[in-house]
């Protein structure tokens, strides 16, 4: 499961340093789908650049020349009818790909057919339909058992795997709901443009965010009562009646369809994101000093504090499985990734090094490893006064922990770069991962993993 930075939200107070402002920009931009460069806030007045880490600092994020270890098996992709997008697509954050277990021995692996642009494309890109190519591959061989064209509203991500080989397909009505055979069905629609959603690690709990008109959202409790078989349990409503758009929050029981909360905010303004689990949400708040909280809020109402970290700016934090938490923090040389139990136990962290942008976290469906994606700059960001372009990127890269101890079981390179993610997967039981790069699809044969820290217990 990818957690993906969301479309025009943003967590508060994440801007207090460059590093972390880099992904307030991006999260802001996305709606609009063209960013040719990423805005810093200016340095002040007479301020220098910071001096730049020796290149062998720990705080410098190193490219590797190829994967640490050979993969198992590769799968050429220009024979499935993929080519590479062009570098035009970097920092656009489009998603063009999709890479996913729909089991151990079975890739679905999905691409935008490419197509001549209309002339009119770069101005009105988020709303043009796009043609995705299905295919589900057999391991080893990469013999198409399965395939499929769909059509997607845009550029934005279209697809979100769930646990028992079924996935979650985007169109322009809504949700789809697909199987192995590509078979696809009607899962939820909407009175509105779906811009974003999200699960917990359990997949008991869904978050839709869509953008809909004033008069839909006044009306959205009746039309979600229409895929739900229960009331909504909490309803927060901050509608301007001269608004003519409304952001529209929905947390749903996935199975079910029982709404469990509804938020309404103008489209123009935007909310927090927190990070769901199946009990609520985490939000970070400030303590004393560089001191920050992390709360867990739940649907009924409550709250409890889930760790305390030090931190120069507002840390983020994620859900690696239901009890294990990744908290990213910042300093001005680079911060942490603290791995973290619900009940506030620190299990493991890592240095984050200061020349990356754009982190996209995958985790296995049991929790048992996560993989990160990073794209590494040429200089520290703080290095950037105003802007970071394409130009400054020398690669992508994915490393894969354990998420028991942290340990770095692989770290390759990825091509071409993506910065939209799509190109790396893990099974679901955390023993292979998968890459789009070098003109195939390498599968990566891992060691058996430990169990997660809580099943450990």
């Amino acid at each position: 499961m990818a957690k993906w930075l969301p479309i025009l939200l943003r967590r508060s107070g994440r801007c207090l340093v460059a590093t972390v402002a880099l992904e307030c920009a991006i999260s802001a931009a996305r709606a609009q789908v063209y960013i040719p460069n990423i805005p810093l806030p200016p340095l002040p007045s007479g301020q220098e650049p910071p001096p730049l880490p020796h290149k062998e600092s720990p705080l410098i994020e190193q490219f590797p020349d190829g994967p640490s270890q050979p993969p198992a098996f590769t799968i050429p992709v220009g024979t499935l009818g993929f080519s590479p997008p062009g570098p035009f697509y970097l920092l656009r954050r489009q998603s063009l790909v999709s890479l996913d277990f729909l089991d151990e021995s079975r890739l679905l692996f999905t691409f935008r057919v490419q197509q001549l642009m209309r002339r009119d494309d770069a101005d009105d890109a988020a709303d043009k339909e796009r043609q995705i190519r299905a295919e589900v591959l057999t391991l080893p061989e990469g013999k198409i058992e399965s395939q499929a064209q769909w059509v997607v509203p845009d550029p934005l991500r279209y697809l979100w795997m769930l646990k028992d080989g079924h996935f979650l397909l985007r169109d322009s009505d809504g949700l789809d709901q697909g199987d192995s055979a590509l078979k696809i069905t009607p899962y939820l629609r909407l009175p509105g443009r779906l811009l974003w959603l999200a699960m917990d690690s359990t997949q008991q709990v869904l978050v839709a965010n869509s953008l809909e008109p004033a008069d839909a959202a006044q009306k959205s409790a009746q039309a979600t009562a229409d895929l739900a078989t229960g009331p909504a349990t909490a309803t927060t409503d901050q509608q301007k009646p001269e608004v003519p758009q409304t952001l529209v929050v929905r947390t749903l029981q996935r199975e079910s369809g029982r709404q469990i909360q509804i938020t309404r905010v103008p489209w123009t303004n935007q909310t927090t994101d927190w990070p769901i689990g199946s009990e609520g949400y985490l939000s970070s708040s400030k303590g004393s000093g560089r001191e920050w909280l992390v709360t867990l809020k739940t649907f009924t109402g409550g709250s409890k504090v889930v760790a305390s970290v030090d931190s120069s700016c507002a840390p983020t934090a994620d859900y690696l499985s239901k009890e294990e938490l990744l908290i990213a923090t910042c300093d001005p040389g680079g911060g942490r990734l603290i791995a973290m139990s619900e009940s506030g136990n620190r299990l493991w962290e890592v240095i984050r090094t200061s020349n990356v942008m754009l982190p996209l976290l995958i985790t296995a469906q049991n929790g048992t490893r996560l993989a990160r994606e990073i794209l590494v700059l040429k200089q520290i960001t703080k290095h950037y006064r105003h802007a970071i372009g394409a130009k400054e990127v020398i690669g992508q890269k994915v490393t894969v922990f354990n998420a028991s101890d942290g340990k770095v079981v692989l770290d390759a390179p990825l091509t071409p770069m993506l910065d939209g993610g799509g190109n790396a997967a893990i099974s679901p039981s955390g023993r292979r991962v998968a890459l789009l790069s070098g003109g195939a699809i390498q599968v990566f044969d891992l060691p058996e993993p430990a169990p997660p820290p809580a099943a450990a217990r």
